[in-house]
């Protein structure tokens, strides 16, 4: 598959959760979002960044800022068709499609920890048995948590990076074996 037939069917199947999508249809359309946002991230800071000069205390420091719009609008426009074909794409190497959204699950669970735990924790006396308690649970479940959370994004990849697996498996042909 081509960069230009990798983006046209990955526009195409945007919601289309069903089937395979091969290796070079999922990494061409990553190259194209790449470079969508470079050239998008480039724009806003051409039209769109404010560069604000200040003085203190003999310190000259300049900040530059900018709402990104541009960059927005590109990935709100690839959202749905990025998560397509990593779902697809993950169902190619014979896994389940909600493997490409374990990091994200992971750290919506991380999160969830924190507040709960943490907010527990803040419901009793502060210095007390039962704060400490729920704050030193929190902070033991919260460390495998954070080794997870930056094992899994490099698990994801590895697998998006793995070859189709052979025939047909439950989720339709393999992408290579069909005929256009």
């Amino acid at each position: 598959m081509t960069f230009s037939q990798a983006v046209r069917t990955c526009f195409s199947k945007f919601l289309s959760f069903s089937g395979r999508a091969s290796r070079s249809e999922y990494w061409f359309f990553f190259l194209f979002i790449v470079l969508w946002n470079a050239l998008a991230g480039l724009i806003d800071w051409q039209l769109f960044t404010q560069v604000v000069e200040t003085e203190a205390n003999g310190v000259k420091s300049i900040t530059a800022t900018s709402s990104q719009p541009v960059q927005s609008l590109v990935g709100l426009i690839v959202f749905f068709p990025h998560l397509a074909v990593a779902w697809r794409r993950m169902q190619d190497t014979g896994r389940s499609g909600f493997y490409a959204l374990f990091p994200i699950l992971l750290m919506v669970g991380a999160g969830l920890v924190m507040v709960f735990g943490i907010g527990v924790a803040s419901s009793f006396a502060p210095g007390g048995s039962l704060d400490l308690l729920f704050t030193r649970a929190t902070l033991l479940v919260m460390i495998p948590t954070m080794i997870v959370l930056i094992v899994s994004p490099l698990l994801v990849l590895w697998w998006l990076t793995r070859p189709s697996q052979p025939g047909t498996n439950q989720y339709g042909p393999n992408p290579y074996e069909v005929q256009s």
